[in-house]
C-alpha cells in the first residue's frame, strides 16, 4: 500500500521513516476515508482547494495543494529545492505545497508504479475499451491478483489515481486508456509502463477534439509504440480493422492478431446471437477449435471475447481459466437489460454512443423478439463526421425499429435518414429532451416491447431508463 514516505520521495523530499499507509487517493472530498490522500485539483466548476478542510474533517491524512490554504494543519512547502525533512513537522494532517497539483499526482503515481513488480495491460480504441477492460480483468483474475480502473477513470487524472491503488500483492493491472489529444496516451504509458497493449478499433469518436481521423490513429498508436520489445511486450491488434493492422509496423512488441478472419492468430467463426442469452461461436487458435457460449449481448461482442481471451493467452493462462473468466457473470458490461412498464424490456446502453456502437446495439435489438423500439439521442464529439454518422444510424434504424424515437438536434438527422430509408412518419417521434421521452414512452410502451435506449452520456438518457425501470 502507498505510504506517506513514498509520496514525499516521489516529490523530491525523501522521508523513508514515514511508513504511514495511505488508505485511498481521492480528488473528491466527499469520498474521503480516514488516512487518505486528497489531491486538490481545479475543475471547470469548482476548485479542489475549497474542499481541503472538508477532506481533513473526513479523516484525510495529507493533501497535495498548489496554493496555500489556511487551516489548522501543518504545511510543507515543496515548491523549490528539497527541504530537510523533520518527521515531527509533517505528522498528519499536513498539506504538501507543490508547483502543480496535477503534475504532482502524476509524479507520485509514476514513482509508485515503478516500485511494484506488476505487469500492466493497457487497452485503447474508439469503442469497446471499458467492456474489454472488465472482461480481460475477469479472465486474469482467475489466476492473478488483478487491479482495473474503476468506472471510466481512464485519463490523465483517473489513471494515476488507479495506479495509486496498486499494492505489492497485485500481479496484473488492466488499465483502460482514453484519448482526446495527441500525446495523452504516451503520457499514460510513461506513468503505467504497460507490457501488453490492446487496440479495439478506430472510428470517428472524439473527432471534435482530436481534429482528424489521422490524429486519432496516431494517438491510439502511442500505446503500441510504448510497449517493450518482444518477448516481454505484446501488441494485441484487431485484424478486422485495417487502421489497427497498420499499427503492427509501429512497435517492436510481439504482434498478436485477433478477429473473424482465419488469417488472425485467434479468430472466431459461426457467430450466433442468442438475444439476451448471449452469443455462441467457434474459437480457433493454433489448430485447436473450441465451442463457446458466453453471456455477452449482441454478435458484435465476439470481439470483446476475443480480446479478453487474447490477453489471457498472452499472460499464459490455460483455456480452462480463460473460459471460466469469459463465462463469469461478474463482468459489469455496459448494456444492461431491465424491466420496463407493463412487462416491457429496456436495454440500457446510455453510457456513451458512437455510430459503430449504436449500429451494434441496433443489431442486438434486431435479434430480440417483440415490437422493437429504438430511443436514440445525440452522438457527441464526432466533428466533421457528425451528420454522416447520425445518418448511418438512421438508415440502420429504419431496417430494425418498429418505433423510432429521437431526442436532440443532431438526432434529427437519424429521423430524416430513417424516413429516406423507408420508415413511415407514423413510426417516428422527434423529441426535444428526456422529459418528453419519458412522457411518450410511458404511454407507448407495453407488454412484448423491447426498448433500446442509447445516446452519448452528455444527453443524459439514463434519466429515461431510471424513470421507466420497474423493480424486479
Amino acid at each position: 500500500m502507498l505510504t506517506l514516505g513514498a509520496v514525499l520521495e516521489a516529490l523530491g523530499a525523501p522521508a523513508p521513516e514515514l511508513r504511514q499507509s495511505i488508505t485511498a487517493s481521492l480528488i473528491d472530498s466527499r469520498q474521503m476515508v480516514p488516512g487518505g490522500l486528497f489531491i486538490a485539483l481545479p475543475g471547470e466548476q469548482v476548485d479542489g482547494h475549497q474542499f481541503v478542510a472538508d477532506a481533513f474533517q473526513r479523516g484525510a491524512a495529507v493533501a497535495i495543494v498548489d496554493r496555500e490554504v489556511d487551516g489548522e494543519w501543518r504545511t510543507l512547502d515543496l515548491r523549490s529545492g528539497h527541504p530537510p525533512i523533520d518527521p515531527t513537522a509533517i505528522l498528519p494532517p499536513v498539506t504538501l505545497l507543490v508547483p502543480d497539483a496535477l503534475a504532482a499526482l502524476q509524479q507520485v503515481a509514476g514513482h509508485w508504479r515503478r516500485q511494484l513488480d506488476v505487469r500492466v495491460i493497457g487497452i485503447t480504441g474508439s469503442v469497446g475499451k471499458s467492456t474489454t477492460k472488465e472482461l480481460a480483468a475477469e479472465v486474469l483474475s482467475r489466476r492473478f491478483h488483478t487491479l482495473k480502473n474503476p468506472g471510466n477513470l481512464n485519463n490523465e487524472i483517473g489513471l494515476p489515481l488507479t495506479l495509486l491503488a496498486l499494492d505489492k500483492e497485485h500481479q496484473r493491472a488492466v488499465l483502460e486508456m482514453g484519448f482526446y489529444v495527441p500525446g495523452e496516451i504516451a503520457l499514460l504509458c510513461d506513468l503505467s509502463l504497460p507490457h501488453v497493449g490492446v487496440v479495439t478499433n478506430i472510428s470517428q469518436v472524439h473527432m471534435e477534439r482530436a481534429g482528424s481521423l489521422e490524429a486519432i490513429v496516431d494517438g491510439k498508436s502511442e500505446l503500441v509504440e510504448n510497449l517493450p520489445p518482444a518477448p516481454d511486450g505484446v501488441a494485441i491488434l484487431n485484424y478486422d480493422d485495417p487502421l489497427v493492422v497498420e499499427m503492427a509496423a509501429k512497435t517492436e512488441a510481439r504482434i498478436f492478431f485477433y478477429g473473424l478472419s482465419s488469417e488472425a492468430d485467434l479468430w472466431a467463426s459461426e457467430v450466433e446471437g442468442l438475444g439476451l442469452e448471449g452469443i455462441r461461436f467457434l474459437l480457433h487458435y493454433q489448430g485447436e477449435t473450441l465451442h463457446l457460449r458466453v453471456p455477452l449481448l449482441g454478435r458484435h461482442s465476439v470481439h470483446t471475447a476475443l480480446r479478453a481471451a487474447a490477453v489471457g493467452l498472452a499472460e499464459g493462462l490455460s483455456w480452462q481459466e480463460i473460459i471460466a473468466g469469459l463465462q463469469s457473470p461478474q463482468a459489469q458490461l455496459r448494456l444492461v437489460a431491465v424491466n420496463g412498464p407493463e412487462g416491457a424490456l429496456i436495454l440500457d446502453d446510455t453510457y456513451n454512443a458512437a455510430p459503430s456502437s449504436t449500429l451494434a446495439a441496433l443489431n442486438l435489438l434486431e435479434e430480440l423478439e417483440g415490437r422493437r423500439v429504438a430511443v436514440l439521442g445525440d452522438m457527441l464529439e464526432l466533428g466533421d463526421f457528425e451528420e454522416r454518422g447520425h445518418r448511418m444510424v438512421g438508415a440502420r434504424a429504419a431496417q430494425v425499429a418498429d418505433l423510432l424515437v429521437v431526442i436532440g438536434q443532431r438526432a434529427r438527422w437519424i429521423a430524416e435518414e430513417a424516413r429516406r430509408s423507408g420508415l413511415s412518419d407514423d413510426r417516428i417521434r422527434e423529441l426535444a429532451d428526456s422529459d418528453q421521452a419519458i412522457e411518450l414512452l410511458r404511454k407507448e410502451v407495453g407488454a412484448g416491447d423491447v426498448v433500446l435506449v442509447k445516446a452519448s452520456h452528455g444527453v443524459r438518457l439514463d434519466r429515461v431508463v431510471a424513470e421507466l425501470e420497474v423493480p424486479a
